[in-house]
């Protein structure tokens, strides 16, 4: 299989690493989210800046960890869709620069094959057909994957993603900035059936463009933040680790639910979880536990490969070079890109 030298810059990390197949040589991430705290969120200007400023030195320590030399290099790859343009325009100039000076193939990667790709680098025997759930800050999508470069989408969120919903929720308890982590650590020592929160349906009609599987979390950052507000109204000190456990059991049981449902309509025996969430220990414990009920298996990332990489970028992208995929220089950034697009981003 092709050694790749990949970027990752579609949001706030800035991220290089040297994978073949499904062997990493390296992977460094210079993550931005001390830069970014003091804000309560990405700022999509600041994200780009930061990157322009740790892009070659995080490629060098790239090239230095790995122990390989450019002739050892089979291609150049980088995130091309979907994130930050302008983010995403740093690691894709990068690249293609690259792969000109190297005289190697490049390829542009979409962000999410690369989070379906992460739980290939601790799975050698994981092949397609599968169900993915992709669960982080900007998207949570149940994926029917197909085979390289295939991917059907069979759901997902209608607002907020599950990710977002942490952000927020994290934001109205005044926990800090990235949400995530912090509220699975306070969840562990609340109870998680404090408060009975709602789950998020959506019930139209599949013709509308919606699925049976689609999930909602607007409508339960909003029951969070009444409840917090009636606490407060009534004099009360806002339970804190009560309120973060019953909101990710919430979350967790709604995730859990939709995909189960999804993989046994659909035959689908394994699933694969990808995604900042899928390091959340609550959505691990209940997947894990209604897998076991249902004689499904479940993969999950280790936790290094959860958040964004540049590992799963080359993992997709040596998969891709190996069946001949490669881009052209000319190939832009797309702030949005649908998974089934993947294709257009490779020129054969």
């Amino acid at each position: 299989m092709p050694t790749v030298l990949a970027i990752e810059t579609s949001c706030d990390e800035t991220a290089v690493a040297i994978v073949n197949d499904r062997d990493v040589k390296s992977s460094i991430i210079s993550s931005q989210i001390p830069v970014h705290r003091q804000y309560g969120g990405v700022v999509p200007e600041v994200a780009s800046r930061s990157h322009l400023e740790t892009i070659n030195y995080t490629i060098s320590q790239a090239l230095e960890e790995s122990g390989l030399c450019w002739e050892q290099i089979d291609g150049v790859a980088a995130t091309s869709a979907p994130g930050l343009v302008g983010a995403l325009l740093v690691g894709l100039t990068a690249a293609k620069t690259l792969a000109m000076l190297h005289e190697k193939p490049f390829l542009g990667v979409h962000h999410l094959e690369g989070h379906i790709y992460a739980t290939y680098l601790s799975e050698p025997s994981l092949h397609p057909p599968f169900l993915s759930l992709l669960v982080s800050g900007g998207h949570t999508s149940f994926i029917h994957v197909q085979e390289c470069g295939k991917y059907e989408t069979l759901g997902g969120t209608r607002d907020d993603a599950a990710g977002e919903a942490f952000d927020k929720v994290a934001r109205l308890l005044k926990l800090g900035y990235p949400g995530g982590p912090i509220i699975d650590q306070l969840a562990k020592e609340g109870n998680p059936l404090a408060f009975a929160l709602p789950e998020g349906r959506v019930s139209l009609p599949n013709n509308a463009g919606f699925h049976r599987y689609d999930a909602s979390f607007s409508g339960l950052k909003t029951a969070v933040l009444r409840l917090v507000q009636s606490i407060e109204a009534e004099g009360r000190e806002v339970p804190v680790r009560d309120v973060a456990a019953s909101f990710q059991h919430t979350v967790a049981r709604a995730l859990t639910k939709r995909t189960i449902a999804c993989a046994l309509d659909y035959g689908l025996s394994t699933i694969a979880i990808g995604g900042g969430v899928a390091a959340n220990s609550g959505l691990r414990s209940h997947l894990s536990a209604a897998c076991a009920e249902n004689n499904l298996r479940v993969l999950f990332p280790p936790l290094k490969y959860c958040t964004d990489n540049a590992a799963m970028i080359g993992c997709a992208a040596s998969e891709h070079l190996a069946l001949g995929h490669t881009s052209s220089f000319t190939l832009g950034v797309h702030s949005r890109l649908a998974l089934n697009q993947v294709m257009s981003l490779y020129k054969n």
